[in-house]
Parts: structure tokens; sequence; C-alpha cells
């Protein structure tokens, strides 16, 4: 096989690979958890909080499109909204889930860029627009909270603190250093082999809008679901949720299952019981985490076969077709 063809049937592998790795990743979490302390849990969330909490999860994902917005106009090129959305929304529902979020995504976006006639190195840049846009909202959310409300941190994490604290400031830091080497100096700077490009105010203002929106929604979930049992204030919340994130995502565990769990009952061990929290975060990866999978894997799916069909519809020779018409 020639590196032609090769590089034609890669793509498709790609997608198959992260159809296995979905499915592994709900049958892997549904072993965690039983049918019946589901539906016990739900039926103790008043119905208009699920329903809130489906409708905010459902605008927290279309959010998450503005990282291809952005990121496409980083790299100038220009797709029409339709794509964009599909592509954000399939990276999203799928990274979200299955972990080791840096890879999953490039897989998924060079599947489709690379059929949209983007080169290997504009999808790089893309995905590594992307991703750090995410990582810069967690900084810029962490470091304002942390330090106005500096929690302990649990031991569990063997982290170097006594409180978030030092982390706030570290976040502080590095989003000031960011905006000063990417905004402020002129010119690109280079690390290495890493090349961080010089970008406009209003990119690097939308990049922060952008992924702090989107860590304020994926928390918004989680609160809504829980405000009827605990008497937490939303950013007092927002800070335990950031840490747990922080720990979930530390771990590279799929979803940051079990560490993002654990640091939450930690933390909210105080105001509401264990078994109680236990079934809001299950319904709360019901909807945050499965439902957008399952959407991601419909949309990937759909793609795959029109894909196909319009191959097989294109191998059809001429000659033939014409011979059917007459």
């Amino acid at each position: 096989m020639d590196k032609n063809n090769l590089l034609r049937f890669l793509p498709p592998c790609f997608s198959l690979a992260v159809f296995t790795l979905s499915i592994w990743t709900i049958q892997n979490n549904f072993q965690h958890y039983q049918a019946a302390n589901f539906w016990d849990s739900l039926s103790k969330i008043p119905s208009s909080n699920i329903l809130w909490a489906i409708a905010c999860m459902g605008l927290n994902y279309l959010v998450m499109t503005g990282y291809e917005c952005l990121a496409l106009f980083y790299v100038r090129r220009i797709l029409p909204y339709r794509k964009k959305i599909l592509v954000g929304i399939i990276c999203s529902g799928i990274s979200n889930s299955i972990g080791f979020a840096v890879l999953s995504s490039c897989m998924i976006r060079y599947r489709f860029y690379s059929n949209w006639g983007f080169s290997m190195i504009t999808i790089a840049q893309i995905s590594a627009f992307c991703n750090l846009s995410f990582c810069l909202g967690l900084f810029s959310i962490g470091s304002i909270l942390f330090l106005k409300e500096p929690l302990a941190i649990p031991r569990l994490l063997d982290i170097p603190f006594i409180s978030v604290r030092p982390l706030g400031i570290i976040f502080l830091i590095i989003i000031l250093a960011y905006l000063f080497f990417t905004v402020v100096r002129q010119k690109p700077l280079i690390i290495g082999k890493w090349v961080i490009p010089n970008l406009s105010p209003q990119l690097a203002i939308g990049q922060l809008i952008v992924s702090s929106l989107d860590w304020s929604l994926a928390a918004m979930v989680f609160y809504i679901l829980l405000k009827t049992s605990v008497s937490l204030s939303y950013p007092t919340f927002f800070g335990i949720f950031i840490l747990a994130q922080v720990a979930g995502l530390a771990s590279n565990v799929p979803g940051g299952l079990g560490v993002f769990e654990t640091v939450m009952i930690l933390l909210l061990a105080p105001f509401i019981e264990s078994e109680e929290l236990l079934g809001t975060l299950l319904i709360y990866r019901g909807i945050y985490y499965f439902i957008p999978l399952g959407i991601a894997i419909l949309l990937l799916g759909k793609y795959e076969l029109s894909n196909l069909f319009n191959n097989k519809k294109n191998s059809i020779p001429t000659s033939f077709v014409n011979n059917i018409k007459r």
C-alpha cells in the first residue's frame, strides 16, 4: 500500500479508535454505578432543576464551539458555522469523557479538517490553540476564586500546599505572563521548539471569555442539581468544583472518574451527606458527560456513513450511470 492510500485510510481509522474508546468509557463508567442508585437519586432532585441543568449543559457545549471559531480566526481560515458546531460538539462531547483530551481532540480535529482541505500544520495550530484556550479559562477563573476564598487542600491530593492560595498566585502569574508575551510583546516568544505567537488583544480576550464561560457553565450544571440540598453560595461552590477538576485533569483518568468525586465529597462533607452527594454526582455525570457523549457518537457516526455513501456514489463509473439513465 502506497503512502497516499495509507493517508486516505488513516482518518477513518481514527474515527474507529474514537468509537472504541467511547464505548469503553461508557461501559467502564456504568460498572461503578447501580441502576437502582441512579433512579433513587433522580427522584430526589426536582424535575425543574434537572431541566435547567440540561439547558445549561446545552448552552455550555454551544459556548465550547467558540474555541473552533477563535482558532479558525487565528489561522485565518473560513468555514460555515454549521461545520464549526459539528467539530466543536463532537470534540467536546468525546474528549471530555474518554480522557487524554489533548490526544483525542487532535484525532477528531484531524479527521474533519483534513477532509476539508486543511494542512497538517494548520490542524496542529488549531488543536494547540483550542487546548491552550481551555487551560487559560481554568487558570483565570482559578486565580480569582483561589485568591478570594482560599480553600484548604485535602491531604489525599498530596499537593505541597495547605490551601489553594499558592495555586491561585501561580495561576495568576501564568495568565499575566501569557497576556504579556502574546499581546504586549510585539514578536513571538520561542521556547525551545515551542513558539507562542503574537496575538491581537481582541483574540486574547476572546480566549479568556470563551474559556471562562465554559468553566462557569460546567460548574453551574452541578450547582443547579445540588442547590436544593446545600446552602452554599455559587462562588464558594465554584472554587470547590475547580479544585476537584484540577485534580481530575491531573490524574488523566477518563472524565476524572473517581478523583473528581473524591475531592467533591471531601470538601462538601460539612454541607451534605456523602450518599446524597454521590447520587447528585451520578446525575451530573449523566447530564454533563453521557448525554453529550451519546450525541457526539451519533453525529460522528452520521458523518462517517454520509462520507462512505458519497465515496461509493462517486466511485460508480460515469458510463454506467449514463447507461442507467438511457
